[in-house]
């Protein structure tokens, strides 16, 4: 025990090693998803679907743990949700190659992200950004994580004419969904401990009790080691045009994801300086590489870190211990796939969205009467949602405030790389490699 108090400074950061435990466990059962949900994906590619099941839980134990051990700050990894999309729909169907060769370009842009990451690159990158933007991107990230619960909930649904909807208000399982809401606000309310996880543990057990969702059949299950997709690389195209754009685009989102990430869910834990830096970015990138260095290794696509992070970190997570405690259910949860599947999507979605509403107090930071500063933050933070991508929303908003600038005469504003970054976002997006 005290060994871990050293390691993680939980003292200093005002912590105990059961919030970081139970923030832990917040954590991977937000996130937890993705463990159903990547192998369907990449399973369109024709990869197996078993293999990557192991492949997910392995490498997101991987990037996780070192997250944890080594930069200290409890944000998780995973396969990113949109990075697996174009795996599948954009590299593997889009360009009419193998997913060996999809692989392939994972892991070089794993690599190139590394030594991006050990350079100290990345770090200059996060500096670069505007204050302004990065708090508009905590609060984006809290509406996307927000309408990733609605939509989980039932509470809005797809529309033709209006894209999204009220859903059904009488459906039980929205009803349970909005209980569960309730309850977590509630308890957080009255300083309750555990409010997150005491949520999930109730609608669970009353979904299942109520028969709105299955129970397990059983808890436990015995795993295998990937067969087909261990280091299944194919090199032989990849040095053709397509596959080189595909290279760069993947590094390209999974740099501006990753920061978005690690900009907004460390702005809710109060880690980043008063200049807006993040101490240890640079072994926390590198972290996320490795990570998805180890992802293609095994047979899966790009690792990013999760945004689901910041339900650990309302728990009360403050230090790597809560990755760590992630990383290790990322490993146990191959001998309980089934009770993972039991619990449903209408006990943790509410969590979503209640940290969600909790990252909006980022707004208050915002000077809304410098419209320099205030339109590209508005414009970061309502397009991360309605394009349901960070790395969007982000782009739009250095954008923005670079053209502002500019149009200002304040040239000395803006950090040099941040020309940089708008030229090349406006090629990237200018000749369609972003859409």
């Amino acid at each position: 025990m005290n060994m871990l108090h050293r390691h993680f400074a939980l003292k200093a950061k005002g912590t105990t090693v059961g919030v970081e435990i139970r923030a832990g466990l917040v954590t991977f059962l937000t996130m937890s998803y993705i463990l159903f949900v990547n192998p369907q994906i990449l399973s369109a590619t024709g990869m197996p679907q078993d293999d990557v099941v192991m492949a997910t839980a392995l490498a997101s134990c991987v990037g996780t743990l070192i997250m944890g051990l080594w930069a200290n700050y409890p944000f998780a990894l995973a396969p990113g949700m949109g990075l697996n999309a174009y795996f599948t729909y954009g590299i593997v169907q889009g360009l009419g190659v193998s997913w060996q060769v999809a692989l392939a370009a994972v892991l070089v842009e794993g690599v190139i992200f590394l030594i991006l990451s050990v350079s100290g690159l990345r770090t200059w990158l996060m500096q670069a950004i505007p204050s302004s933007v990065q708090m508009a991107t905590m609060c984006g990230i809290g509406l996307f994580l927000a309408i990733i619960g609605f939509k989980s909930m039932g509470l809005v649904a797809d529309h033709p004419a209006t894209l999204v909807t009220l859903g059904d208000v009488q459906n039980p399982k929205l009803l349970l969904a909005l209980l569960g809401l309730l309850v977590m606000s509630a308890l957080s309310s009255a300083r309750v401990r555990g409010a997150i996880l005491i949520g999930i543990a109730l609608i669970t057990i009353i979904s299942w009790i109520g028969g709105i969702h299955s129970p397990p059949e059983s808890i436990f299950s015995l795993p295998r080691l990937p067969q087909k997709t261990l280091m299944a690389f194919d090199f032989g195209e990849l040095l053709t045009g397509k596959m080189i754009v595909a290279v760069l685009s993947l590094l390209f989102v999974d740099i501006f994801d990753t920061a978005g990430t690690l900009i907004g869910v460390g702005r809710l834990a109060h880690f980043v300086d008063k200049k807006g830096n993040l101490p240890r970015s640079k072994a926390a990138f590198t972290a996320d590489s490795i990570g998805t260095i180890a992802g293609a290794f095994v047979g899966t696509s790009t690792l990013t870190s999760y945004i689901e992070s910041a339900t650990g970190v309302e728990e009360g997570g403050k230090t790597g211990l809560t990755a760590v405690v992630v990383a290790l259910m990322f490993l146990m949860a191959l001998f309980f796939i089934p009770l993972i599947q039991a619990v449903p999507p209408m006990a943790t979605a509410p969590a979503l969205v209640f940290v969600g509403a909790m990252m909006m107090r980022g707004t208050l930071d915002i000077p809304w009467k410098n419209f320099e500063e205030s339109l590209p933050a508005f414009l970061t933070l309502a397009a991360i949602p309605f394009t349901y991508s960070i790395a969007a929303g982000m782009s739009l908003g250095m954008i923005s405030f670079v053209v502002l600038k500019l149009l200002r005469g304040k040239i000395r504003d803006v950090h040099p790389l941040m020309y940089v970054l708008a030229l090349l976002l406006v090629i990237f997006y200018g000749f369609g490699i972003g859409s």
